[in-house]
């Protein structure tokens, strides 16, 4: 069997070209678990958690805000909100790799900062992270900060309606 030098190179360009891929795994992952039914957050300990009822289904490490001991009350304070919440909307194209958005402000918090006079800020998210090399401590903002690993499973995992807790 004869080939032809074309054969030959169109062959090897494309072994090329494959060997050149920069493929990353979907980010986008499903789940056929348990539903999560509630999401708590604990800012002094950084540890959130996803549960099914009482059951925990996942626990996971996070970053927080400047200010991580504190509730967030204005816009630009750098805080990251406590009390309940829920998960209102989804970002899947997120500066943050992911990211799933957080009710903040809820009335009390809205009436806390117009008797300021002032805003109460808003787009508080769990998201992922911008570097993956990242090893700053309490940068987001107010937001609360996973792995892209982590968000792409909390992604899959968590609808919105789900009920937040930050407690502090």
């Amino acid at each position: 069997m004869k080939i032809s030098r074309r054969t030959v190179v169109t062959g090897m360009g494309a072994a090329a070209l494959a060997g050149c891929s920069t493929a990353t795994p979907d980010r986008f992952r499903t789940y056929d678990g348990p539903p999560v039914t509630r999401i708590q957050a604990f800012k002094g300990k950084r540890k959130l958690q996803l549960l099914n009822g009482e059951r925990l289904l996942k626990d996971y490490n996070f970053e927080l805000g400047f200010e991580p001991t504190k509730h967030k009350q204005f816009e630009g304070d750098g805080r990251t909100p406590e009390g309940a919440y829920l998960i209102d909307r989804r970002n899947p194209n997120s500066r943050f790799h992911l990211s799933l958005g957080i009710s903040y402000p809820n009335i009390n918090d809205l009436n806390f900062a117009r008797s300021h006079g002032l805003s109460p800020g808003g787009d508080i998210f769990i998201h992922g992270t911008p570097n993956p090399f990242s090893n700053e401590k309490d940068w987001t903002w107010g937001c609360i900060a996973v792995t892209n690993d982590e968000i792409e499973e909390m992604y899959a995992m968590v609808r919105n309606g789900t009920p937040i807790y930050i407690y502090p």
